[in-house]
């Protein structure tokens, strides 16, 4: 992650040599023709805050013919245990009841204990507008996913006997959406966002996991460390922004209605309300500060497949309520063979968890990302 960030701050380097000043929206650069030769320093500057912060997917709508690539790269870390709003210790966690006990060969206590994870996902995506009123939208996650755990030895008790690590990788779910204008009146813009997720991405992972009794098991992976969802979901949203001056604003209602069952089970539905302000000091850089509230279900039914004395494998132990609070800044160049090019970076942290059953909490999550229309 580190390589990533020195490279943006590189690209950052090369953005700051080409600044321009007046703002002017990035859909209005004026076209050539046989009479006049438009040069880069001709061109209207463009407006860093004519995007939102690099963390809300699905916020702007695009003109008739316009193609825009996007790459986003997010970072999460999780580490320490939770129940509701109470942190707890692994061996606190290992004290509790196991809820697969009275099956064979479960112990009467949970046993694994995860510590922490860290999820890494590069994001690829392409808008295309048809018409001023639509545009369409494709984004495809490449996940990577690593959870350390602690292993106690016997049925009970907080002896550690030791401790090992998971990993899975690979393509997460396709995500396939359209943004349909339902308002612009000057600076103020509502649209509807719809769409669906494909299940792409893999529900079968494997790792191996060191057992109480010293032995090593190769298991099917808890759901969270899952590449995809497994089902039909469909996506949606509004969201609205507006401008005044060099002061921006947003906020965003989306959510996630999971559809059918994979290997007995679904994910939670999910619901999330954002709200977002920017300044822009300069066309070439504005700086965001962004709320966003969230709530998910927990899991429905279960994967006969993944049982074990974890609070992982248990689908209890799944969503709950979130509030994050969240840091953006967002670059635009304006001159030469980078302008249009954008480059923005957001990090934020939950101000408040409260989550259902036993859990990782969440300490903190970044997102960097490239975009660029034509």
């Amino acid at each position: 992650m580190t390589q990533v960030f020195l490279r943006a701050g590189a690209f950052c380097a090369a953005l700051s040599l080409c600044l321009s000043t007046a703002p002017v929206s990035a859909h209005d650069d004026p076209p050539s023709n046989g009479a006049l030769r438009v040069t880069t320093t001709d061109l209207p500057p463009l407006r860093a805050d004519g995007h939102a912060p690099i963390g809300v997917m699905g916020d702007h709508i695009h003109r008739t013919g316009e193609v825009m690539l996007s790459y986003r790269f997010m970072h999460m870390d999780m580490e320490g245990y939770r129940s509701g709003t109470n942190g707890l210790s692994p061996e606190q966690v290992a004290g509790t009841p196991n809820g697969f006990f009275g099956m064979p060969g479960q112990p009467p206590n949970i046993r694994i204990v995860p510590t922490s994870m860290t999820m890494d996902m590069h994001m690829f995506g392409a808008m295309y507008a048809p018409s001023d009123r639509l545009t369409l939208m494709a984004m495809l996650p490449y996940v990577t996913k690593q959870m350390d755990h602690i292993t106690f030895a016997g049925p009970a008790g907080t002896v550690r006997l030791g401790t090992f690590n998971t990993q899975s990788e690979g393509w997460g779910d396709l995500k396939v959406s359209g943004l349909y204008r339902l308002m612009e009146r000057g600076d103020h813009k509502l649209h509807l966002n719809f769409g669906v997720s494909l299940p792409t991405g893999s529900t079968t992972e494997r790792a191996t996991a060191l057992t109480p009794t010293g032995a090593l098991m190769n298991m099917r992976m808890p759901y969270g460390m899952q590449l995809g969802s497994g089902t039909y979901d469909l996506l949606p949203g509004i969201t609205y922004s507006g401008r005044s001056g060099n002061t921006g604003w947003g906020a965003q209602l989306t959510g996630v209605v999971r559809t059918g069952k994979n290997n007995g089970y679904h994910l939670g539905n999910e619901v999330a309300l954002t709200t977002w302000a920017s300044v822009q000091p300069k066309p070439w850089i504005s700086l965001s500060g962004r709320i966003e509230a969230k709530s998910v279900g927990d899991i429905s039914g279960r994967d006969s497949r993944m049982v074990g004395p974890s609070p992982t494998l248990n689908p209890d132990n799944y969503g709950g309520e979130t509030v994050s609070l969240l840091a953006g800044v967002n670059l635009v160049a304006q001159r030469g063979a980078l302008r249009g090019h954008r480059l923005a970076l957001e990090i934020g942290a939950p101000i408040y968890q409260d989550l259902n059953g036993l859990q990782l909490e969440t300490d903190w999550t970044a997102m960097l990302g490239w975009q660029y229309a034509y």
